[in-house]
């Protein structure tokens, strides 16, 4: 019987909770990452259905804790109370049963999710002046995660891909997003707290893959492509891939660079933008979740050299009306780009300045974050007065020369603006002389003696030179009354 007995005994501890308790934590966490300060910690993952999971995160001198139950499907959500970062090494415990798991050197600080195509996915090693950047990336406080998989499914994705977070190093920092990286570096030294960045980008494809229907739900005319119900077979289809399993992560926000697969979208990318960003907003669960992203830069596809503009003109216009989303903002590129290349390799430039947003908006510091962005315009006679948000300390023109176009702005007071159009009353676009009067702009031409419309670098590759005194260029934008 002592056989028998030692054989039921044996069953009897498989078949119980504590033998056969099986737990799991979204990929999305892991050691060396940075968990989201001054918001709710959420934790999720998965055990035994309807068994009790612990969570708790220890910095060495503040414990806090919660015990949830998993649900039938075995999936759990801990939401621990928001914390502020301190500089301290937190280490994150997960106890089901007999079962534990324990991530160790973890940050608190800022997160931000980095997505879009190509440009964003550009990595460091491929940008300008990457030797000396890799080998000056020793900041042990900014963490990277990047989704390293091309997935498109036809279905939400419950887990994120399984990747390592790593600190920042010239090991690791190479490979990851060079607008990303700039973006956070900047952050990091400005703010001297742990900064956690997020990629998930996809080259070469279109916004809609990106848009959970969440988003198309909110967004009137569009709402049709919630459930692939249009022509666009494989929207939310990225979504589902690479973004649904980092979901509902805390986060401050995200960066976008995107637009390029869309520019023939033109006005209508607004809307596309709007449906990103709510649905995103909607499935993180932050309705303040901060959506900053790059308008494109200049490149000379699609070139029309005409003054009524065109190429990529309109699809900038579309980022540029998006600013009327809440909680959003643009940084301008026109001046940066290259002609003969989609991928410009001044990333550090466009990381500087998505990061002025998130330095003003976000974090409260009192810097000029944008440069003009039009506001209204009227009609005197034959000529229009433009005015602007943004002006800061004054408008100017400027020009921003070196090798990938790296050189501080430089003024060159007294020239004239470029790359202004003006529309006459019979429908015909003319080029326009444009000079800075105080904050404003005055536009005319001796071709134009009523003037209904008025365009500013509304073309794919357009000469530009207008700034405001902080070096920050103004948007390329059309207007009419």
């Amino acid at each position: 019987m002592k056989p028998l007995r030692l054989l039921l005994t044996v069953m009897l501890l498989l078949l119980s909770p504590l033998a056969q308790a099986e737990l799991r934590v979204s990929n999305a966490f892991g050691e060396h990452m940075v968990l989201q300060q001054e918001m709710p910690i959420r934790v999720w993952g998965w055990a035994d259905p309807g068994a009790t999971v612990v969570v708790g995160l220890d910095d060495g001198a503040k414990v806090s804790s919660i015990s949830i139950k998993a649900g039938d499907d075995g999936k759990w959500l801990a939401e621990l109370p928001a914390r502020k970062a301190e500089g301290k090494t937190c280490t994150l415990q997960i106890v089901s049963g007999d079962a534990t798991i324990k991530l160790s050197d973890i940050l608190l600080g800022e997160v931000w999710i980095c997505s879009g195509q190509s440009n964003m996915e550009w990595p460091v090693s491929k940008a300008a002046n990457s030797a000396a950047e890799i080998a000056n990336a020793d900041h042990p406080t900014i963490r990277l995660f990047n989704v390293p998989e091309h997935i498109k499914q036809a279905t939400p994705q419950d887990d994120a891909q399984a990747a390592p977070w790593q600190v920042c190093s010239p090991e690791t920092v190479g490979g990851f997003s060079a607008v990303g990286y700039y973006f956070g570096r900047e952050l990091n030294r400005s703010l001297n707290v742990p900064i956690g960045l997020v990629g998930t980008n996809w080259g070469g494809q279109k916004i809609e893959l990106f848009t959970p229907p969440a988003g198309f739900a909110q967004v009137k005319d569009i709402e049709k492509l919630a459930g692939n119900t249009s022509g666009m077979k494989e929207a939310s289809m990225i979504y589902n891939g690479m973004v649904a399993g980092l979901t509902p992560m805390s986060a401050r926000g995200a960066i976008w660079y995107q637009g390029e697969s869309n520019a023939a979208d033109g006005l209508k990318y607004d809307t596309l933008k709007e449906a990103l960003v709510k649905g995103w907003r909607s499935e993180f669960k932050n309705e303040e979740l901060s959506f900053y992203w790059v308008q494109l830069a200049d490149f000379g596809k699609g070139h029309s050299g005409k003054p009524e503009g065109g190429g990529w003109g309109p699809v900038r216009e579309a980022q540029r009306r998006a600013l009327r989303i809440t909680n959003t903002g643009m940084a301008v590129t026109m001046d940066i780009g290259d002609a003969g290349n989609i991928h410009p390799t001044n990333k550090q430039e466009v990381g500087k300045r998505l990061s002025l947003w998130a330095l003003a908006k976000n974090y409260g510091k009192g810097i000029a974050y944008s440069g003009p962005l039009y506001k209204s315009h009227e009609i005197k006679g034959d000529k229009v007065i433009i005015h602007f948000d943004h002006v800061g300390g004054g408008l100017m023109a400027g020009t921003k020369g070196g090798e990938n176009r790296m050189d501080p702005v430089r003024e060159t007071p007294g020239a004239e603006l470029l790359a202004f159009s003006l529309r006459d009353n019979d429908g015909t676009w003319h080029f326009a002389r444009a000079v800075i009067d105080g904050d404003t702009v005055v536009v005319s031409s001796e071709e134009v003696s009523k003037p209904t419309a008025v365009r500013y670098a509304y073309d794919s590759d357009p000469d530009v030179n207008f700034y405001n005194k902080e070096g920050l260029p103004a948007s390329p934008f059309s207007a009419e009354k």
